[in-house]
């Protein structure tokens, strides 16, 4: 019987793309900590993050002023905007394996309509809530609201547009379709109840921004981001398993409906607690995870850690050209997403045109 031959350390066999997926997590660690130093350096008071952290290490005492821009203002944008990107790129790491198509995002397919209509209706309807629940709840309404409805829009649209284990793509995007347009129907009806201070709430929000960021959205919403990234990990190998089918994906001892239900629940947090806080940001979950797998390929216990790192890094850059390009004045990031997007998405099908198998 031959023996197995041992890969010496050093020496990467043709076709593994490891070590080249390691030196791309390190450039975007890299990248990620400049977006974050940049996002917090660059704004429109003035405030220098260099002078004020000189000041602070000589032990100086920082004015009200500084203290305010940068804790109370910067700091939260910052970490917001990269864990929304982080959680959106993920996200759409996790439903392309799922639906083992490229073309799966949760803003293209109804999962961020369907968080975005839990918003509304906690936005809107919250307050006929009993007191005691509102007190209760508070700020956690809206997110867990928003995960809801990303939930019951995933579970939805995973049995619709999946039959005996083969997903449609064509079936996946029509029903995203119609999931949209039913969700924003209702949507619109409740707007066009809202009060005035709830409109103006919903207009901004609907635009997508980070803007209004603060310590307590940032609270409310991180914990169910962060369950997220924990899980994402633990199915990367079952989502490898899956582009395989499940039927091979179980043969080869992988959980397949665990699998699944854990990727649905996770998008679901993610989105969820995403769209509450930041409103409708489109084609993160659909760009980062093309570009990185054309750079390292589909194993996703690469491709996720590294959508993470530039979903996080990519929203920041789209975050700080909107601060500056009508600068005194701000770009909802929704815009310059959808800017960055819409081309991208473009170029996705002209090179795959055979994609939708219609």
């Amino acid at each position: 019987m031959a023996m197995a031959t041992e890969v010496p350390r050093g020496v990467y066999l043709a076709g593994d793309r490891s070590h080249q997926a390691n030196r791309l997590t390190g450039a975007l660690l890299v990248v990620l900590v400049a977006a974050v130093l940049a996002s917090l350096a660059i704004g429109a008071s003035g405030t220098s993050l260099w002078s004020t952290l000189w000041a602070f290490l000589r032990g100086e005492d920082l004015s009200l002023r500084d203290r305010v821009v940068l804790w109370d203002i910067r700091l939260p944008r910052t970490l917001m905007g990269a864990l929304v990107g982080a959680a959106l790129a993920v996200s759409g790491a996790i439903m392309q394996g799922l639906f083992r198509n490229p073309l799966a995002d949760p803003g293209l397919i109804g999962v961020s309509a369907g968080a975005g209509f839990g918003a509304i209706v906690a936005i809107v309807l919250g307050g006929l809530l009993p007191l005691a629940l509102q007190d209760v709840l508070g700020y956690y309404l809206v997110p867990f609201a928003a995960f809801l409805g990303s939930w019951a829009s995933t579970i939805i649209l995973y049995r619709v547009s999946t039959r005996k284990g083969h997903t449609s793509v064509a079936t996946m995007l029509l029903a995203g379709i119609a999931l949209g347009a039913l969700t924003g129907a209702i949507s619109g009806l409740l707007v066009y109840i809202a009060d005035d201070a709830q409109l103006r709430t919903l207009t901004f929000w609907g635009m997508g921004s980070i803007a209004g960021a603060t310590w307590s959205k940032l609270l409310t919403a991180a914990p169910l981001m962060i369950v997220a990234f924990i899980a994402a990990p633990f199915i990367a190998k079952g989502l490898n398993g899956l582009a395989l089918g499940e039927t091979a994906a179980s043969h080869m001892g992988i959980a397949v409906q665990r699998t699944k239900n854990t990727a649905i629940l996770a998008v679901a947090a993610a989105v969820g607690s995403a769209v509450a806080v930041s409103g409708g940001i489109g084609f993160v979950g659909i760009v980062v995870p093309h570009l990185l797998r054309l750079a390292v390929g589909p194993d996703h216990r690469y491709l996720l850690r590294n959508s993470a790192l530039l979903g996080a890094a990519l929203l920041l850059v789209a975050d700080i050209i909107s601060r500056v390009v009508i600068a005194p004045a701000e770009l909802p990031i929704g815009i310059i997403m959808a800017v960055i997007g819409g081309p991208f998405f473009l170029w996705i099908l002209l090179r795959r045109r055979g994609i939708l198998d219609m």
